[in-house]
């Protein structure tokens, strides 16, 4: 017998809250819908305030975390992004999002939850492989990135590396 709508979403959330990250593909098989139906009940799942981020490798939970939180201003090329990323995984860190100032849109921000090597590969080969561009494409290569990890200590370290690189913007 076919699920409702609501028991779907229901298994949808639960299936989400149990994995450490679950693509919408992989559900909409599970469940013999569309992927954009998965990504709508997603949506209404948000809006009803479960704490679901979308990453660049599929959905996950958002769980209360006892790990620091910082905030870098990075600057750099296109061709630099993979040395940014692999320095911050590297030490322990995980890219959480990046965040541009557009002069129309405002801030812009697009969530990235990169804290594995396989998370780097499969968003730098659909950046350069794909049809697409970077965000701080848009601002001369200046963004912001939410950066989470175990210890403030952990985060200055990482930022020391990505200062010594030449990674951060300075003004």
């Amino acid at each position: 017998m076919k699920k409702s709508n609501v028991q779907r979403r229901a298994s949808v959330r639960d299936d989400v809250l149990n994995s450490d990250l679950i693509s919408a593909t992989t559900l909409a098989k599970k469940y013999g819908v569309s992927r954009q139906t998965i990504v709508g009940d997603i949506a209404l799942l948000r809006a009803k305030g479960e704490p679901i981020i979308a990453t660049v490798s599929g959905y996950k939970y958002q769980k209360k975390e006892a790990r620091y939180h910082g905030l870098l201003a990075c600057q750099h090329s296109i061709e630099e992004t993979r040395l940014e990323l692999e320095t911050v995984v590297s030490m322990g860190g995980e890219i959480e999002d990046v965040i541009v100032d557009h002069s129309l849109y405002g801030q812009i921000v697009g969530t990235l939850g990169i804290s594995t090597l396989h998370d780097i590969n499969d968003f730098m080969s659909r950046a350069e492989n794909g049809n697409h561009q970077l965000l701080s494409s848009l601002t001369q290569g200046i963004h912001l990135h939410n950066i989470s990890c175990n210890s403030e200590a952990d985060f200055f370290e990482i930022k020391k590396r990505l200062s010594n690189l030449g990674l951060l913007y300075l003004d």
